[in-house]
């Protein structure tokens, strides 16, 4: 894309509803790191209403004035980290709507005076009763919390037309397996209605997560080859330069596929292949997103892979196995990369795989939907020595550098036919004015506005589950026996790799940044000389070799005696030059003696 063009200015949305957001596990760091940095964020770009109030809920007693205290130094880390300064005024804003409230998520009385407090944030704030409560908390703690809040009498919101709004927003992991999934569900709908509950993925607050629909279905040139008429296959990696870190006791009961597959891939996959909505109604676009998860065909056990990472190398640094990690078993089985091979029974998608991969201490991070297109006819280039078409590839860069990039050959300079790929990029920075950005701005906007466009209803939820549900049966009832299986700073285990190939497929290089320009310094698989004149070329060919080896020959013969003679050239070449000079010199020594007589 053009760099001559000016950023343009992202558009600005009207402040959310005036409300009051209650976070329960107040102290967690996912508060610390994500939600408060992300209505820090919120209040500088005008997203927050001016009738706002924070409550943090937490066990554990603590000041009003210590919680901001422990808010404020991991703000100033955050913002320090992205390059900048801690922003006074919105901070400063931020902390005085903000208080804390100790209590134990299985205490009515606890409930009860948070009942009071959110009166009293009604009266002295303006927050008109609406109340967003979100549960940063570990899942075990998720019913609990949603039946206290009934029992306390915080969730009757007067059903859709009431005078105010009660929302509850639920993080992941949504269940361990359907059958979890589906008892967790269960007994949330006998409290909140589904229009109440937002179940989040903060891969959906990604700009470029958002644009797909955008692209797809506002461009005539795409939607109409988006299907298995033109797509050969799609590629969906999710790939990580970090470990498990200090999260072992939660990885081990979890692994890569239960963290990732069904909620974060699901939600790429499904961005990707699901049908055109007949609006971008929530509900319209949350519909298309099921049907598109139910249509995925049951995955078989061969069609999915696992891995874990041993010591290694990754960005130039030492790295350690996964089962030298703390808190992990030093014979654990637990996964810590995910390949599979999926179909989706539609029309649209029959016969098209899609191949799905996550996976920790990987050689390089990113996050990316690949769609490969099938290659053209052949027959016009018959005859030009030519064996191949380069990939042509449509790539949906989601982090670190969003963009959109699409491969593609053309002809290279010159009288011959020879191929050469060229790669056309959009990057959102070019383009764009970036603001600062956890993830969490426009999902925690979308809560407080009622659009749920970007959060998983139980249907789809329970889909997902459902799909890989299978391969978790599987696996419990083997334990793979070359554990750990890829190096850290590698692209993952060879069965991985042996996934594709059994298809004539390969993964795209992890280290996508160099491939540009090693394709280019790659000379093209062509000839493109007359056919009937290739034993001319071939002894051509060989004669010029035979040439340019003698000459090598020769010359590095040659070297030790040129140095000699030359030598001695430039000594008799010097030898009349000194004479001459010696006898000048003494001719004018003897005419300036008779001169002085």
């Amino acid at each position: 894309m053009s760099q001559a063009q000016p950023k343009r200015a992202t558009s600005r949305a009207h402040p959310a509803d005036p409300c009051t957001v209650v976070i329960f596990g107040a102290a967690g760091d996912l508060t610390s790191r994500l939600v408060v940095p992300a209505l820090y964020n919120m209040r500088r770009t005008g997203l927050l209403s001016d009738n706002f109030n924070v409550i943090g809920f937490n066990h554990g007693k603590m000041t009003d004035n210590a919680w901001r205290g422990s808010l404020r130094t991991s703000l100033e880390r955050f913002v320090s980290n992205s390059g900048g300064k801690l922003d006074e005024e919105a901070w400063g804003w931020l902390s005085g709507q903000m208080s804390y409230h100790a209590g134990d998520f299985d205490d009515l009385s606890a409930f009860q005076s948070l009942g009071v407090k959110l009166r009293d944030a009604e009266r002295r704030r303006g927050t008109k009763g609406n109340v967003l409560f979100y549960l940063a908390t570990p899942e075990r703690f998720f019913g609990d919390v949603i039946e206290k809040l009934r029992d306390a009498g915080l969730v009757d919101d007067g059903g859709h037309d009431g005078p105010f709004w009660r929302r509850v927003i639920i993080e992941k992991p949504f269940g361990h397996d359907l059958a979890s999934a589906h008892s967790l569900n269960e007994r949330i709908l006998k409290v909140l209605r589904e229009d109440q509950i937002y179940r989040i993925d903060h891969f959906l607050g990604k700009e470029t997560v958002q644009n797909i629909m955008a692209f797809r279905f506002a461009n005539g040139l795409f939607e109409p080859i988006w299907n298995r008429d033109r797509i050969d296959h799609v590629q969906i990696t999710v790939a990580e330069t970090v470990g498990v870190e200090r999260r072992g006791s939660f990885y081990e009961q979890t692994g890569a596929l239960r963290d990732m597959v069904p909620n974060h891939l699901f939600q790429l996959l499904a961005m990707v292949a699901m049908e055109p909505p007949t609006s971008f109604d929530a509900e319209a676009v949350r519909t298309r997103k099921a049907e598109t998860i139910e249509a995925i065909r049951p995955i078989q056990p061969e069609d999915a892979v696992r891995g874990q990472y041993g010591p290694g190398a990754v960005n130039g640094q030492l790295a350690i196995s996964y089962r030298d990690e703390p808190n992990v078993a030093p014979d654990s089985v637990t996964e810590t990369f995910v390949a599979m091979k999926l179909s989706i029974d539609t029309w649209r998608w029959s016969g098209v795989p899609f191949y799905l991969r996550t996976g920790k201490h990987m050689g390089r991070r990113t996050t990316e939907i690949a769609i490969r297109f099938k290659s053209a006819p052949f027959a016009p280039f018959r005859g030009t020595g030519m064996d191949a078409f380069g990939p042509d590839w449509l790539v949906l860069q989601i982090q670190p550098d969003e963009g959109i990039s699409l491969q593609f050959d053309v002809k290279r300079p010159g009288p011959r036919v020879e191929l050469a790929p060229v790669r056309m990029d959009f990057k959102y920075a070019d383009w764009f004015r970036a603001e600062p950005n956890v993830g969490y701005e426009t999902l925690l906007y979308d809560c407080m506005t009622g659009d749920a466009t970007l959060f998983q209803r139980a249907d789809m939820v329970e889909a997902c589950w459902r799909a890989v549900q299978p391969i978790l049966d599987d696996w419990a009832q083997r334990s793979p026996a070359d554990f750990p299986n890829y190096a850290s700073g590698s692209a993952g285990p060879a069965s991985a790799d042996t996934l594709l190939a059994l298809g004539g497929r390969s993964w795209r290089p992890l280290n996508t940044s160099t491939e540009p320009t090693s394709r280019r310094a790659a000379k093209p698989k062509v000839d493109t000389a007359p056919a009937e004149n290739a034993p001319v070329r071939r002894a051509a060919k060989k004669g010029a070799a035979v040439r340019k080896a003698l000459r090598s020959t020769s010359v590095k013969k040659a070297v030790p005696a040129k140095k000699a003679t030359a030598k001695k050239v430039a000594s008799k070449k010097a030898a009349p030059k000194k004479a001459a000079a010696k006898k000048l010199v003494a001719s004018k020594t003897a005419t300036a003696r008779r001169r002085g007589k």
